[in-house]
């Protein structure tokens, strides 16, 4: 599951839920720029833009789950079962990288979304998990700056590259369907509807909020996927950093799974883990997981760019309460 977003005030934003049934031993993680990162088919990179996000380390390695790199470029990879296919074979005439080392590759390098579509062109994604006893997620990739925001898909039709300008992902079916799937609500107002039955003039709205009515509620990847667009595109908040970080936030929540809701077909509870927004201008890390909805922050203008160290920081998962008396 979960459900990616945007959101541009006066700095541009970048987030996630992560919707799952267990914790993968994350934690923040800052990956300095001469910390090296080994690939499997393709030369280390010894030198390369610093990296902040939430990740698993794994033999020294950052597995990242989403990440902003020091240059304003954002990236989650989401859940895409059965639409998801890596092939085994190489492709000797591009660069062949397994999807675990994707985020890396892309913000070890690239500083927007334009160098991004061309380190792409150049990219083949082949199917080698990081251990055998650790197989490859079946993922595709919600990657923006402040000025576009694309969709990476890889199915057996090959890798595909969308224009995403929702600025929103969820998980199945694809993104083409998913923006398809719209025009069924363009009807949605955020203000009062019209009186459609013009011989019966005294209908009025009973309430506020019926220009929404039909707006999903559920939480089915088709439903998430336009409720979190329809709250991005007519979100409203001042320019601040802790107006514009409460409001994502608040978008976040609208499509955040509660344990018990929705139940796994191996009987497990699906819940989002944790949500996260990131100040891709200023390279600070937000974040609440499910047992404490406290915000907590890292910032990476704090740390040690030219360090050649991981820095990690364990999750604040107990609640915490600031008590007014």
């Amino acid at each position: 599951m979960c459900t990616s977003i945007t959101m541009k005030t006066h700095d541009f934003y970048f987030g996630r839920t992560m919707d799952i049934e267990y914790n993968f031993n994350e934690s923040v993680v800052f990956t300095p720029r001469n910390y090296p990162l080994p690939f499997r088919k393709v030369a280390i990179l010894d030198r390369h833009y610093a990296i902040l996000g939430m990740a698993t380390v794994k033999e020294g390695y950052p597995l990242y789950a989403d990440a902003v790199n020091e240059r304003g470029l954002c990236i989650a990879g989401l859940n895409f079962p059965d639409n998801a296919f890596y092939p085994d074979t190489e492709d000797k005439s591009r660069n062949c990288i397994s999807p675990f080392e994707l985020i890396l590759w892309i913000l070890g390098k690239c500083a927007s979304v334009a160098e991004t579509k061309k380190l792409l062109a150049s990219t083949h994604l082949i199917s080698i998990p990081f251990h055998q006893d650790i197989p490859l997620a079946p993922l595709h990739w919600h990657i923006a700056d402040s000025d576009s925001s694309i969709v990476l898909e890889n199915t057996r039709d090959g890798m595909k590259v969308y224009d995403n300008p929702v600025g929103v992902l969820t998980n199945n079916p694809g993104f083409d369907f998913q923006t398809t799937n719209l025009c069924q609500y363009m009807n949605l107002v955020t203000g009062s509807p019209k009186n459609c039955f013009s011989s019966i003039s005294s209908l009025v709205p009973f309430g506020q909020g019926l220009g929404c009515v039909g707006l999903p509620g559920d939480f089915s990847p088709a439903s998430r996927f336009v409720k979190a667009a329809y709250m991005c595109l007519n979100s409203v908040c001042d320019d601040d950093e802790m107006s514009s970080v409460s409001q994502f936030f608040h978008i976040l929540d609208s499509v955040s799974m509660i344990k018990g809701s929705v139940i796994t077909s191996d009987d497990q509870c699906d819940v989002t883990t944790y949500s996260c927004c990131m100040n891709a201008v200023n390279g600070i890390y937000y974040y609440k997981t499910y047992t404490n909805n406290q915000l907590t922050a890292v910032d990476m203008r704090r740390e040690n760019p030219e360090s050649d160290q991981l820095r990690s920081y364990p999750l604040a998962v107990k609640q915490q309460i600031a008590w007014a008396n």
